[in-house]
């Protein structure tokens, strides 16, 4: 494993506050209507993606996840800006503006969206990894999914096939405590998710998902045990999430005195407590930090509010090749 050093604290803190600060601007455009549609906010949960990236190689492994995926590709190195397009519908966007919130997506970056069907993307994180594992490459996909998702039957008959083909594939679930606003106790008649793999002998474990360290420790040892050849990883990421499912969501199902329970365990201010224990950096370095991350979600909202809109020709370009179909004449 990647020694975890002053560096490691300095670029976590940088990157969580950044996802941080860059949802809550989505949250605020949100509601002037910039933004549209439903929007899935990931705060409370970004030590799951930190410690993440550390355990990877960002030059061969990929990464999918389901609709709570802003935070996630500029974790893997996608332009914040043009994530922020593309929640605004522009052309400037990862999709050029035809995806949205629940579908941001970027090859280039291994990336592989942002998918709106619940537990969707389970059988297609396999799939990436068959490609790998087919073509004789190195990478290994790390595939997200929630604690809900966890209950759809393509889990299992992914698992198998899996296992039986011994796939490069760590599967994570992000167990936040709620399937939208059903209580994890309430879905079925245990609670420890990770023991579904048991049932498959694929290696699985619980993972304290509030903790940027314990998330990067677990998550070597299933990346390496995945790129070795031995087959899929299981973990579940205990985390949870600040607010709500959506921002449709009134949150009745618990208690504001349990969100601020978690709130004590904050991952960035974990972070920041060890900065400041083991004085990696002052005061004004720190406010120097906080200082940027607020120009950087300036600058990306800025982006977003001053790119266009795609024309309406781009609806058609998008669906029909026009070459070789001279029948189709894809004008209004």
């Amino acid at each position: 494993m990647k020694k975890i050093t002053k560096k490691t604290y300095i670029d976590w803190y940088k990157d969580m506050l950044f996802w941080r600060k860059f949802e809550d601007k989505l949250a605020a455009v949100y509601i002037q209507q910039k933004v549209r549609g439903f929007l899935h906010l990931y705060n409370g949960q970004e030590a799951v993606l930190a410690g993440a990236l550390h355990a990877i190689d960002l030059s061969k492994d990929k990464m999918i996840t389901a609709y709570r995926n802003h935070v996630q590709p500029i974790g893997m190195g996608v332009d914040p800006k043009r994530v922020m397009a593309e929640l605004y519908g522009k052309v400037t966007g990862t999709s050029q503006g035809m995806g949205g919130s629940m579908h941001i997506f970027s090859k280039e970056k291994g990336f592989y969206g942002g998918h709106g069907i619940v537990g969707g993307q389970i059988p297609l994180g396999a799939g990436i990894a068959f490609a790998d594992k087919y073509f004789g490459r190195d990478g290994v996909t790390i595939t997200y999914f929630g604690d809900g998702a966890a209950r759809q039957g393509s889990l299992h008959e992914t698992f198998n096939m899996a296992m039986a083909w011994k796939l490069p594939v760590v599967f994570v679930v992000e167990n936040n405590g709620y399937a939208m606003g059903t209580s994890v106790a309430r879905t079925a008649n245990h609670e420890e998710i990770w023991k579904l793999g048991l049932a498959y002998e694929m290696p699985s474990e619980p993972v304290d998902g509030m903790n940027p360290v314990e998330v990067a420790k677990a998550m070597d040892k299933a990346v390496t045990h995945a790129r070795s050849g031995k087959g899929p990883y299981f973990l579940e990421m205990k985390t949870y999430r600040y607010r709500g499912h959506s921002m449709s969501d009134a949150q009745k199902y618990r208690t504001k005195a349990e969100v601020a329970d978690y709130k004590k365990i904050d991952p960035i201010s974990q972070v920041l407590e060890v900065i400041k224990e083991k004085k990696y950096l002052t005061d004004e370095e720190i406010q120097a930090i906080n200082d940027d991350v607020k120009e950087r979600v300036i600058a990306c909202e800025k982006f977003a509010d001053e790119s266009p809109y795609p024309e309406k020709q781009q609806l058609y370009d998008m669906v029909y090749e026009e070459k070789g179909y001279p029948f189709i004449k894809h004008r209004l």
